[in-house]
């Protein structure tokens, strides 16, 4: 299992990448130490009153507005998504939706996502709550694809 995301909405199951686990009790996540865990702002409110044991991730993607870690979890980095400009990963346009890596992003794997502006293709929905989806696919996608998948 490469990756996890908590709490999303289950219309998004065909739209993780490989490897990547749907998880909606916090529970789950203590179960294994998580090279990539993305929490969706619901998920960030879920944990702060979840009764758990400690949360491991190497990589988490985070709301930016987050405050501070729901305790006790424990992430190496910390990639915040969001529309602020402080936000490692946000949104250039929403009329034409353009996913904008604000700084060089660490990958699972070891690689780099370099700072760039990726058009995305027409998207089931709003594309400000699909920025924990769209983290996911941009840091585990295979680097020399050209475009977003």
């Amino acid at each position: 299992m490469d990756s996890a995301i908590y709490d999303c909405p289950i219309e998004w199951d065909r739209f993780l990448p490989p490897g990547t686990r749907r998880i909606q009790r916090a529970g789950e996540l203590t179960e294994h130490i998580w090279p990539l865990l993305a929490l969706t702002p619901e998920g960030c409110r879920a944990l702060v009153e979840a009764e758990y044991g400690e949360i491991v991730c190497r990589l988490l993607l985070a709301p930016g507005d987050l405050q501070v870690l729901p305790p006790p979890l424990q992430a190496e980095t910390v990639i915040s998504y969001g529309l602020s400009p402080r936000d490692s990963l946000t949104l250039s346009s929403l009329s034409e939706p353009v996913l904008c890596v604000q700084r060089a992003l660490p990958r699972p794997d070891g690689g780099i996502v370099d700072a760039q502006e990726l058009p995305l293709p027409a998207v089931f929905g709003p594309p400000e709550p699909l920025l924990p989806l769209l983290g996911l696919r941009l840091l585990q996608m295979p680097l020399t694809e050209g475009r977003f998948p």
